[in-house]
């Protein structure tokens, strides 16, 4: 049975001194877009690391976030994705492929967490206590590392895409719901990446 506890702050020192570590940190990347997956991250850090430049990746530039992302990679004791595309977004929701794919990442983890930090409201379904934190992605360094993994894992599979779908430029809002993006629908229709359960499409 899950145990949930919603905090307003950081608390990753604290539950390390309690034993309830590994600690895994969760942010996802993509569920406000009209097209493409939903991306989560699941990422375990040594007790302790700071890694100098983490913030919010919606903050920090793709050439900011792509360093650092290697960076995190390099020093992270385990990290993983879950990724649900816009087919099952439009069968189950898109509360619920956030959550799913937050629980898959968990689940891909090498090392089994006794402790998860998940961004937003609503923590996903693992058999451990979880701590969800509005703002996470501000408030905790696990959760804003796990973002800018989610982030530039998202970025890459959408500038794939755009090699297959160029009309609509994937490569440069990445999904989102822009005026050019907007316009490229409205001109050529939906593809198979749009979310078609959304109003916009």
């Amino acid at each position: 049975m899950r145990k949930i506890i919603t905090a307003p702050t950081t608390c990753e020192a604290i539950l390390h001194e309690s034993g309830l570590s590994p600690i895994a940190g969760i942010d996802e990347a993509g569920r406000g877009s009209l097209a493409g997956p939903v991306v989560a991250c699941a990422l375990i850090l040594p007790p302790g690391l700071v890694i100098e430049g983490v913030n919010d990746s919606k903050k920090l530039t793709p050439g900011h976030r792509a360093i650092l992302a290697q960076r995190i990679k390099s020093v992270a004791v385990s990290y993983s994705y879950g990724i649900l595309d816009a087919t099952v977004i439009d069968k189950i929701n898109i509360h619920n492929a956030t959550l799913r794919a937050m629980t898959m990442a968990v689940e891909g983890l090498t090392l089994p967490p006794k402790t998860v930090l998940a961004d937003g409201k609503f923590p996903p379904y693992v058999p451990c206590p979880t701590l969800h934190i509005i703002k996470g992605d501000v408030l905790s360094h696990l959760i804003a590392a796990a973002g800018i993994l989610a982030k530039t894992a998202r970025d890459k599979i959408m500038q794939d895409l755009h090699i297959i779908y160029p009309r609509y430029g994937f490569n440069k809002h990445k999904g989102y719901g822009t005026v050019a993006h907007r316009e490229a629908i409205k001109q050529y229709g939906p593809c198979k990446l749009h979310r078609t359960s959304y109003k916009l499409i």
